[in-house]
């Protein structure tokens, strides 16, 4: 048994598909995944279908997610111009907001699905933890989408953080949060880590590890991380 962990889909399905592959990934292993299945990429919806196949995938919310998951409760309907007429300014403003960060690709191929297959999507993502605890061999890690916030300490329960906080504000990579933790997050592309010895691969450093490797992007590539070895895992190189 393995565990294994990736970061940013971003609609990037034959890349997941890839990647799970060169990890061997079977149904004796465990997969987390960081957030940020949906938008930017081609094929959001078929990359949650997938993880939705999967019994043991664990996958944390994301920014996107919790765009696309406002959005989509109230795009469950047949989309006329009488629907959009009687759309209330906020959501107007939510939708506006969604489509100017990648929610398109999203949107397309969520009108493909049935009124059943949508209800599943929304419930699917609707289930995504905030946050996961592991120990493997020994290790503690804390897995979560973007970092611990702008006022991190210690000394606070991961549970006691607001949603925003972790799903958004970016952790500062050469300060190490825990001396016995690890931290694994996303939504960085480690191309911006200052810090990163190798921009546009996995970041290690200071008690962290970052894995959004920008999939979605012409020179990015999906990655992820086997716990108990530390071998990287890329979609392609």
């Amino acid at each position: 048994m393995a565990t294994y962990v990736i970061g940013d889909i971003h609609g990037e399905y034959e890349q997941l598909k890839t990647l799970l592959n060169k990890m061997n990934f079977s149904t004796e292993d465990e997969l987390f995944v960081l957030g940020d299945v949906v938008d930017r990429g081609p094929h959001p919806i078929k990359a949650l279908q997938y993880l939705m196949s999967l019994p043991n995938c664990t996958c944390l919310i994301g920014n996107h997610e919790v765009m696309a998951l406002i959005c989509l409760k109230v795009l469950q309907n047949e989309i006329t111009e009488d629907f959009l007429d009687s759309l209330k300014e906020e959501d107007m403003m939510y939708l506006v907001d969604w489509m100017c960060n990648g929610g398109r690709s999203t949107l397309d191929e969520f009108q493909k699905l049935t009124r059943e297959e949508r209800k599943d999507i929304i419930d699917f993502i609707g289930d995504f933890e905030t946050y996961a605890e592991l120990t493997v061999n020994g290790q503690d890690y804390v897995l979560v989408h973007a970092g611990l916030g702008n006022n991190f300490c210690c000394l606070t329960p991961i549970d006691e953080y607001p949603l925003d906080d972790l799903i958004w504000y970016r952790p500062d990579y050469e300060v190490p949060y825990f001396e016995d933790k690890i931290v694994i997050s996303g939504h960085t592309p480690t191309q911006n880590i200052s810090c990163n010895p190798r921009p546009g691969y996995i970041f290690k450093g200071n008690n962290h590890i970052a894995l959004d490797c920008c999939a979605c992007s012409i020179k990015g590539r999906l990655a992820g991380i086997c716990l108990e070895t530390g071998e990287e895992f890329y979609s392609r190189e």
